[in-house]
């Protein structure tokens, strides 16, 4: 059986809509599933809406979670409540094809564990594109997990690593796809040329984006904290260089030749505001892992979904 995990925030003319060309297509092809609605703390009725479906369709769960904890975070939420033989999810916009559904699940029926379909193209807009593949370009180069180009957003994993997953990864900052790129099983990359969503208006904000692109860099990336050290050799060798320089100029130098070209101060206060920048930008580098490792250990949940009538509350 697969798993459809339906990413919903303020859904509710959209779930039933999903449901209703994703129940066809999966009919259509003789795919047996069931389809779970996380809702990522909308409040509309989205989740009255779900809840509804989920009355009217044997195959389908609905879920709320007690705030917006973001897509990332729903996944996650997801994987923990399905029960399918291997699990995908797909956003409320429709920009993922449906028919690609179709084409991962037999490719796992061929024995393929991780498939991951990348973008060739998108319609978003030069800025927007500029600063999709600027950022997979710094994440390639920078971390220790590989996206394919064009980046990728979406998955689907069999139940073996569906279990690694809600077993073993806390999920706190960080992100669901470079930690299944990170447990290997040789992923296999399908293309597909994703198409502008629904919305009219993308609830994906600059600051999602931001903390999107942190968890992913700081969580999936040691290269920041190495190359502290390395900056730090490099200067120190330039400041015993240049200790040398102006010491033998000091002691031999022609007093005519190397005269004074700016006042003492102007050069100190440059040398001084440069280090300090240096050092100020490498402890802002320590806290974030500092501050990364303080959240881990006070073992809050990652998401919390919410309680229904008749179950407890669920949390990772």
């Amino acid at each position: 059986m697969l798993s459809i995990i339906l990413l919903s925030y303020y859904s509710k003319e959209r779930i039933g809509i999903s449901y209703g060309k994703v129940s066809h297509l999966m009919e259509e092809n003789g795919i047996p599933f069931e389809f779970i609605v996380i809702d990522d703390g909308s409040e509309d009725e989205s989740y009255n809406m779900a809840l509804e479906l989920e009355k009217m369709h044997d195959n389908v769960k609905a879920y709320k979670l007690s705030r917006n904890f973001g897509s990332n975070y729903a996944v996650f939420a997801g994987l923990s409540v399905c029960r399918g033989d291997c699990a995908t999810f797909i956003p409320d916009d429709e920009q993922l094809p449906y028919l690609k559904l179709v084409e991962m699940y037999r490719l796992w029926k061929t024995g393929e564990k991780v498939i991951v379909p990348y973008r060739t193209g998108r319609n978003d807009g030069f800025a927007t594109n500029l600063a999709a593949r600027a950022f997979y370009r710094i994440i390639n180069l920078m971390s220790e997990v590989r996206f394919p180009k064009g980046g990728a957003d979406a998955f689907l994993i069999d139940r073996e690593l569906i279990d690694l997953l809600n077993q073993r990864i806390h999920p706190v900052n960080t992100a669901i796809i470079p930690e299944v790129l990170r447990l290997g099983f040789s992923p296999c990359f399908i293309p597909y040329e994703r198409i502008r969503g629904t919305n009219t208006r993308s609830r994906w904000t600059l600051k999602k984006k931001m903390r999107f692109f942190k968890d992913i860099f700081f969580s999936g990336s040691t290269w920041p904290i190495r190359i502290i050290t390395w900056v730090g050799f490099i200067f120190a060798f330039l400041a015993f260089c240049m200790i040398i320089f102006y010491g033998y100029i000091a002691l031999f130098g022609n007093p005519g030749f190397w005269g004074e070209m700016l006042p003492g101060w102007t050069s100190t206060v440059v040398i001084i505001s440069f280090f300090s920048g240096i050092i100020l930008f490498s402890l802002g580098i320590i806290a974030e892992y500092i501050w990364r490792i303080y959240e881990e250990v006070k073992g809050r949940p990652g998401y919390i979904i919410r309680k229904k009538k008749d179950e407890g509350k669920r949390q990772g």
